[in-house]
């Protein structure tokens, strides 16, 4: 059983959260619903929480006051917050888990499924790095978490050259050479690099524009990128990656 609680200054939404926890989620036992920092440190002390889910905005402190207040801590964090503006992207890049309100049974259930396969992993480590990405006033300053076997990767976002599909993982190669795989799907990472000038030419590569030494020209074409690796564009690719780097030049 996963031991949760819950941390929000609205009742109505402890309670809501609370409902659906119980009526869809077997595994869940809710331990306490806080409407405060006081509470929360209360509650978390006397029940150990495997996790807490936990408003970013309450009253007059945040869910950041909370975490800083308790120093170290083991259990996971998954944030809620009704605000889609309020740095999502932060939290993706760090590997930090995020609920909109008003909450969504599926994505309730994809947390909780990351939460158990992250369970003894670092939270204070991506805890560390999601504030260092808010601080960031450009979020091409972002340091990208990576989970990989041997525990979390953190990368700078311009320091990643390309990123393979492998199934329902993917390789990431950057700058220096290494490679890490990530049980994470391409797909997810074009979704959260797409904007910063990264682009999928093809089922397999997502590619970093400005890493790209060359385009050879073909039925689709390649591009050779800055450590002379060659990888292909498809066909499908070819007219939307050309009008992008067309776009730079």
């Amino acid at each position: 059983m996963i031991n949760a609680i819950i941390v929000d200054d609205e009742l109505k939404s402890r309670e809501s959260l609370k409902i659906l926890l119980e009526e869809f989620c077997d595994n869940v036992a809710v331990k306490a619903l806080c409407q405060d920092v006081a509470e929360a440190v209360q509650a978390i002390q006397q029940y150990k929480p495997d996790v807490v889910f936990l408003d970013i905005q309450l009253q007059r402190e945040t869910g950041f006051d909370l975490l800083t207040q308790l120093g170290d801590f083991d259990f996971e964090v998954i944030f809620t917050t009704a605000y889609a503006e309020y740095a999502i992207k932060a939290f993706k890049f760090a590997a930090i888990d995020y609920l909109l309100k008003p909450i969504d049974i599926g994505e309730l259930k994809r947390a909780l499924t990351k939460v158990e396969k992250r369970m003894n992993a670092s939270i204070s480590l991506r805890l560390q790095q999601l504030m260092q990405n808010l601080k960031n006033t450009s979020s091409e300053n972002y340091k990208l978490a990576l989970p990989t076997t041997d525990g979390l990767v953190f990368v700078k976002m311009q320091d990643i050259l390309y990123c393979e599909a492998s199934s329902n993982y993917t390789e990431i190669t950057v700058m220096d050479g290494k490679k890490y795989i990530v049980s994470r799907t391409l797909k997810e990472y074009e979704d959260m690099l797409g904007e910063h000038n990264f682009y999928r030419i093809h089922n397999s590569y997502l590619i970093n524009l400005n890493a790209i030494k060359k385009y050879v020209r073909g039925e689709g074409g390649y591009v050779i990128m800055a450590n002379d690796k060659s990888l292909d564009v498809s066909k499908r690719k070819k007219e939307g990656f050309l009008a992008r780097i067309g776009a730079k030049l």
